[in-house]
Parts: C-alpha cells; structure tokens; sequence
C-alpha cells in the first residue's frame, strides 16, 4: 500500500459524531482555584524522583570491602530485605569512577527496588546503568526498553511528518507551522565551520564562532569570533570582533551579561591558560571597545579542554563544558557559582543524569527559565550522532533530559543551541551525516519539545469501542493559537499517548488510522488532562449508513448537511487509491415503484457526482445504483419503518494488494 493511504486522514475532520463513541476529558491534577489564576500557565514540571550522590565532587570512588563482603553473603542467603538497604546505602557514597567501575551494583539494586514494587527507582537505576556502563549491556537495554514501551515516545518519520503538514494545508481551520529549519545564509555563514551562536537579551545581536580565517603558510584556519546585527528582521552581513577578543589564539564559545557589558569566551593555547582551552572574561569600554580581558581561574579552568560558558539569568552561577580527568565521560558538563567576596568557586560536575560515558558538550541556560538545553551522544534516547537534550531544574534537582525531537535533531550532529528570550526561535549548529565536520548555523520556529514552557501534560488512550482493546494510530497535535511545531507520534502499544504541550492554549488534536476515520477533539488546555478515546472500526463488510445523508421528499439534490459526510466519503477514497466505493440508494415503498427507482439512481448519481467533482477521481471507482424500494430493511408498519428503508448506503471495497 502506498504511503499516501494515511495522510489524507488529516484531512477526515468533520465525521458526523456517532463514529466516535466516547470521549471522556478529566484533568489528573485539578485545582480549586479562581478563575484569574487559570491564566497563569506552569513553567516547571512535576518533580520527578531524585538520586542523591553527595560524594561526587569530593571523592574519585568509594570502595568499602567489610560492607561489600555483606551484601554478598546476604544475596547468597536470600535475604534481599536486608541486602536493599545496605546496598543503597552503599550506592549512595558513589564516586565517579563508581559508576563505570561498579555498573553491577547499580543494575542489582535496580533489581532489588523492581522487586519491591519501587518500578519508577529502579528504571532510574537501570538508566545509570545504560548511561554509564563500559561492557556489552544490550540484554540491560532491551529489558529496559520492555520497561518502556508504554511510556515512550513513537514519533512518525519526519518525512512523514512533513507529508502530513502539506496535507495540512489544504485546510484552512488548521494552519501549517510556520516553518521548516533553515539555513542562515551566507550572510551568517562561510564555506568553513560556523557554529557556537549566542543572543543578547534584545535578540538583535548575534554572536557565534567561525573557522573562516584562513592564513599561514600552512593555510590553518584561526577560530574567531564573529558577531551580526538585525535589521528589520533580517542579520546582517557578519563581523569578526577583532582586536582584543580575537587574537593570534583561537577564540570561540562566548556568551553575554543581560547588560551586555561582560563577554565570556573560550581561548585556546595562549601563555596564560591552564589547559589547552581556557575561559576569559572581557569588560565592555567606556568606548565600546572590549579590554581588561582576563583568564576566569583555577577554580574554574583546568589542565585539560575547558570551553562553551553559558550565564545564570541571575549572573550567578556558569555553566561549561570540560574534558578534564575525573569526568564520567569524554567530556561532561560543569558548573561554578560566585562565591561572596566575588570569585569563582571550584567547578563542580553536574552528576550521572546529565553527564555519561560519552561526551556532553556546548550547555545553554535558558534567559528565562531554569531550562538547561546540551548536546549529547550519550543519552538513552537518540536520533543521530549528537542530540540536543533538555533538563529542568526543579526544586534544587535536574531532572531526567529529554531530547527535543526529531524536527531539531536529525541523523548528523546538533550542536551549540541557543533560544530567543521569546521562545520563538531557536538557533543553532548543525551537520549533515555525509559532512559531520562542516557546521553551519541554522534558525527554525521553536517547535514544541523545545519550548520551555511545554511542561503540561496531555495523555490519552485509545481504544475500540466494541472490543475494548487498544488500537494503532497516529496522533497529530495542532497548536491553534501560536503555530508551533508538534511531532506527531504513534500510539503506543496498549493504546497510550502522550504530549507536553503549553498550558493555558487551544489545541486540536487529530487522530488518524486506516481502520477508522479520523478523531477530532479540540482542547482548552488548563492544567494536566487526560482524555479517553473510542471508536469503531470500520467493518468493510458491510455496508455504511450515515444519518445525515436524507434527502428532501422526492428530490435528489445534495444539501449542504449532507457535505460534511461526503466530504469524509470523498477524503476517504482520495486517501486510498485502491479502494473502491459503492453506493446504493434505497427509498421506501410508497409511491410508484418506477419513479422510486429514477430517484433512487438520482440520488446515488447526485453523490457520485460530488464526490468525483470534490477530490478529482476517476469516475471507474465509483459504482452508483439505484435499488428503489426492492431492498427493504424492515417491513413498513410505521413511518420509522418508511424511514429506515428510504437509506443510502456506502460500501468500501478494499481490494488486496
């Protein structure tokens, strides 16, 4: 079957009520507030089980034979009461270089908790293990993704994706998204490596790093950093900073004071650095000019990569990347906080969470928001090489990140992602998989799974409403206010979907499967909801029969109640090339048999008709036949029993492949 036999299901929006059996909308966390303050939309999610590990920054590993030695003999004795809180306990005094050296005891405490009824303590254990581990764990991965399966997300191809917003289109109750990811240009990049953007809190300068200065005898290329204005809506053509911020050094990764008087930025392999890349300070001048430029320190920089700075809204605390010893991984994550007489604390690492065996580079702190955004190739849940990931921070916690989405991340790599103080857009760099190398900045509507706000959670079930069994489908989320971007999703496997969208918004939420017409339910979000779903099947063995399709008395002309239903129909056929319909006119027995057969051919004539002119098809998949009174329902004692024979009926024909 070709691909087309789902899209056009977007299209299936105005179904006569009776295919959908029940649609029950509650909201799981009601509060019994004014109506003003429904207006206030929640800009944190719920807090989510939190790990503490308070050795972290202060020991390398934590190794205790005497209590070791205990656990293994309780195991041994089946005593597993007494073995979860020794173990616990002992996990809790990690280090880490516990967490790729003692994966074994993360996994078996996991266990313990699964065991104990704790399921959501011990995925969060399981996914220490899949984060940290440095052996072959694909019977750990698989299991967890059993765990899984009914709680993550399904999301369609993006080139389906797309598809189904060009069938969009075509209907002007739902507007498009606003856009595609696109590349800034050649006014913002060159034919070197471009990447590392940052915004001022006007939004109207950028700034970003580039390999474009090429020179030397061995045509090397010098990192610079590089800055261009908005005008009326467009970036101009972009500047080097010159003298002082750059140098004869490589220079790159910067980021502003809300004032814009402070620059950050990373330089390389100069005299004053302690490692190889090192963070610097410069003061904007009296001028304009930018001087007094200074290395941030030992308590901040290392011996080894230090680099990609992002502020604290409050101006109080950095974050960076690093690849010094005593990470987890190949490169982690950082932070350090003014202290009160006005320096750097010592950097601390951000923890197992957010940090893996792999590399997590270039953070970006939210202007607005506690929402922390990087770049990692190794969390769970992944589209290419580097992914973009979110975390919140939530009562003094980071939570688990989440990754974007298909519609930022692709196949390659996404790097050094920054936001708007609006939210609107984003921008960062990117690679395609056949150039892993070559980055170029690219801007793109802020889709959902990105937005720092999408905290509300909507969930749904779906399921048939005869059997009660779940169903397979495909779930559109349409943002009728703002025109943000959503990735549709697949159900999942027992019926469930879910989407965290922006509270206090209108939505409309489509979904689509060949096996039922599509399902619409717009939705005034205020606070987490929950909604149930059922629906028929459609049975393509018999024949179809809607109640809106009753012609006037003796008249074969389609009136405009009828059009929605025929437009289903007609939808329907265009979104299935090999299908083919009938349709069969019936009327009751009063009247001249001859004349009730002229009408009833009419009739399925006039349909026949509408729908060919509706979507442009071919006049051999449509059989129209008028049966006049010769095929009764019921025997007509009642004018009900006239009704119910005086029917047109629709028969789907699926034709195998």
């Amino acid at each position: 079957m070709k691909r087309l036999f789902l899209l056009v299901f977007l299209l299936l929006t105005f179904l006569a009520p009776a295919m959908v059996q029940a649609q029950q909308i509650k909201h799981v966390d009601p509060d019994d507030k004014a109506e003003s303050n429904l207006q206030v939309s929640k800009s944190q999610p719920a807090p989510e089980l939190h790990l503490d590990f308070p050795n972290l920054n202060k020991i390398r590993y934590y190794h205790d034979r005497k209590k070791l030695s205990l656990i293994h003999r309780l195991e041994k004795r089946k005593q597993y009461n007494k073995v979860l809180p020794l173990l616990e306990e002992y996990v809790h005094h990690f280090g880490v270089q516990n967490f790729y050296k003692d994966t074994q005891l993360l996994w078996r405490l996991g266990q313990l908790h699964e065991r104990q009824g704790n399921p959501e303590k011990a995925k969060a254990l399981y996914r220490l293990v899949l984060k940290h581990h440095r052996a072959d764990v694909r019977n750990v991965m698989s299991y967890y993704d059993s765990l899984e399966q009914n709680t993550k997300d399904y999301y369609v191809p993006l080139d389906y994706y797309y598809e189904l917003v060009e069938y969009r289109k075509s209907i002007a109750t739902f507007k498009p998204p606003k856009g595609v990811y696109l590349n800034m240009g050649n006014a913002i990049n060159s034919p070197y490596a471009d990447y590392g953007p940052t915004l001022n809190d006007e939004n109207e300068l950028l700034i970003f790093t580039s390999k474009r200065n090429v020179g030397g005898l061995q045509n090397r290329s010098n990192e610079d950093l590089y800055f261009s204005k908005q005008n009326n809506g467009f970036w101009q053509e972009a500047q080097s900073f010159g003298k002082p911020i750059n140098s004869i050094y490589n220079e790159g990764s910067a980021c502003l004071s809300r004032d814009g008087s402070t620059l950050y930025f990373a330089r390389c392999e100069a005299p004053d650095s302690y490692g190889n890349c090192d963070i610097y300070m410069a003061t904007r001048q009296e001028d304009g000019s930018w001087g007094q430029i200074r290395n941030l320190g030992a308590n901040v920089n290392s011996d080894a990569w230090d680099s990609q700075p992002t502020l604290s809204k409050q101006e109080d605390t950095l974050y960076f990347a690093s690849d010094r010893l005593g990470g987890f991984g190949l490169s982690d994550i950082y932070f350090t906080y003014k202290t009160k007489s006005g320096g750097w604390a010592p950097a601390q690492n951000m923890g197992p969470v957010i940090n893996t065996r792999e590399s997590e580079v270039s953070p970006f702190l939210h202007p607005k928001f506690q929402v922390l955004y990087f770049s990692s190739r190794g969390q769970l849940n992944h589209f290419g090489d580097f992914d973009i990931y979110k975390t919140y921070l939530v009562q003094g916690h980071w939570q688990e990140p989440r990754n974007i989405g298909p519609l930022v991340n692709g196949r390659g790599s996404e790097y050094y992602f920054t936001i708007d103080a609006d939210s609107r857009n984003l921008y960062y760099a990117r690679s395609e998989a056949n150039d892993i190398q070559n980055l170029d900045l690219y801007s793109f509507p802020l889709p959902m799974e990105a937005h720092p706000l999408a905290v509300t959670k909507v969930e749904g079930i779906l399921t048939d409403s005869v059997t009660q069994k779940p169903l397979s489908a495909v779930v559109s989320v349409i943002d009728m206010d703002n025109g943000i971007e959503i990735s549709s999703k697949y159900v999942r496997p027992d019926g469930s979907f879910e989407f965290n969208l922006i509270d206090n918004t209108r939505y409309m939420i489509l979904i689509q499967s060949p096996d039922f017409f599509t399902i619409e339910r717009e939705l005034e979000l205020r606070g987490d909801t929950s909604i149930d779903f059922m629906t028929s099947v459609i049975d393509y063995s018999i024949p179809m029969v809607f109640e809106n399709i009753e012609f006037d008395p003796m008249q074969s002309d389609i009136t405009p109640e009828m059009e929605p239903i025929l437009d289903e129909v007609a939808y329907f056929m265009i979104d299935h090339p090999t299908h083919r319909l009938e349709i069969a006119g019936h009327t009751d027995s009063a009247g001249d048999p001859d004349f009730n057969l002229t009408l009833s051919q009419d009739r399925a004539d006039a349909i026949k008709r509408y729908i060919e002119r509706k979507v442009n098809i071919g006049s051999d998949r449509i059989d129209a036949i008028g049966y006049g009174s010769s095929m009764p329902i019921r025997e007509e004692v009642t004018e009900e029993d006239r009704r119910i024979n005086r029917r047109v009926e629709f028969k789907i024909i699926k034709l195998r492949n």
